[in-house]
């Protein structure tokens, strides 16, 4: 059976090994995720990424970050914005800022997937895909 929104089971297992406390986490790897993930570890709300290889598929493992214990979270929140049945755009006027720039809006743009304080720099709209604080 296929799976209707992917991206938003990807920011549901990382939200729910986050909630556990789990250290890594499994997500099928796609060309997206992989952007999303990238984006992520930039921003600074996970340690790492590898791609790992079972058979004829690809997996991304996500090592998780915390403070310094585990009740610390990083990733405090994680939300799907732009949704199969309801996608939603913002042009460079309208780039939504996550609690007011504490957060990180992940945008899809014709620029690739980039965070919304990068969309704003190159002046580009796009499809926003998610926020994360």
């Amino acid at each position: 059976m296929t799976m209707s929104d992917p991206i938003a089971d990807m920011l549901t297992r990382i939200r729910n090994a986050n909630t556990a406390k789990h250290d890594t986490v499994d997500i099928p790897s796609s060309r997206m995720k992989l952007a999303i993930a990238d984006i992520l570890l930039k921003e600074g709300y996970i340690k790492k990424y590898d791609i790992v290889e079972d058979g004829n598929f690809k997996t991304i493992r996500i090592e998780l970050k915390y403070g310094k214990d585990k009740n610390e979270k990083i990733i405090s929140g994680i939300k799907r914005i732009s949704k199969p049945g309801l996608r939603v755009y913002a042009n460079k006027e309208d780039m939504p800022r996550v609690l007011g720039g504490l957060g990180v809006a992940i945008v899809s743009t014709n620029r690739g997937v980039i965070t919304d304080k990068e969309a704003r720099e190159l002046g580009v709209g796009g499809e926003v895909l998610a926020f994360v604080w």
